[in-house]
């Protein structure tokens, strides 16, 4: 005859999926592309900053500005960075404002100095397909117009105000407004990717890196879905 069998009170482990948890001393940094610029026509160039093209935001521009602050209106963020271009400090205004945080600027934010192209000339020659444009998609490479930021200041520049704000930032969530030359340099270097792989986020878009001291996890990447008629904060809950 069997043993008769014996009950435990102890339940069997079970194994769930674990979240994504950031790491101690990690820097969360939110990478939100400033809205939408002003758009001028072939005889009115853009303001400029320091010899690099300074436009203010379109109607559409502050509209996405808005929608912005309210997707991270309700996030845990301890500090918002603007570069010392004005569209990124107008794209940062409403979520400050309701967060009652003051933009700290950092120059070293500001997009890729793009030479004899700055102002309006860069849209207009990458629209009419010149030669210079279709070698810099090609080749992955800002510094083939005449006058541009070389690749490597540029890449020092970037990686240099990142590693600045993290170590001022440890354990804290940093909302970053900068542009999307800057945020596509940030996220590839990080993940070893080529140049340009990340360099067309959406005006007014989320991108999300987490920074450790031993790594760095890319957690999203042009997150728009602020940005459609559809979205409502009720389906996405706080965290």
């Amino acid at each position: 005859m069997p043993p008769p069998v014996v009950s435990s009170s102890t339940p069997p482990k079970t194994y769930s999926q674990p979240r994504f948890a950031r790491p101690r001393g990690a820097t969360d940094l939110l990478l939100i592309r400033h809205g939408e610029a002003a758009v001028l026509g072939d005889e009115e160039p853009f303001p400029t900053i320091g010899g690099q093209g300074d436009p203010g935001l379109s109607n559409e521009g502050r509209r996405q500005a808005e929608l912005v602050a309210g997707r991270l209106a309700h996030e845990e963020i301890d500090v918002i960075y603007v570069s010392n271009l004005r569209r990124t400090a107008q794209t940062a205004a409403p979520l400050a404002e309701q967060l009652g945080l003051q933009p700290r600027v950092e120059a070293d934010l500001r997009e890729v100095y793009l030479g004899e192209w700055e102002g309006a000339l860069f849209r207009k020659m990458v629209a009419e397909h010149h030669p210079a444009a279709t070698r810099l998609w090609r080749e992955e490479r800002w510094d083939v117009i005449p006058g541009a930021e070389a690749g490597d200041l540029f890449s020092a520049r970037v990686r240099g105000v990142f590693d600045r704000i993290v170590t001022r930032h440890p354990d804290q969530r940093v909302a970053v407004f900068c542009h999307g030359a800057v945020i596509g340099q940030i996220l590839a270097e990080v993940s070893e990717a080529k140049p340009f792989t990340f360099v067309h986020c959406d005006n007014g878009s989320i991108s999300q890196l987490v920074v450790a001291r031993s790594r760095a996890y890319i957690r999203r990447f042009n997150d728009t879905a602020h940005l459609t008629p559809t979205f409502s904060l009720e389906a996405e809950p706080p965290t």
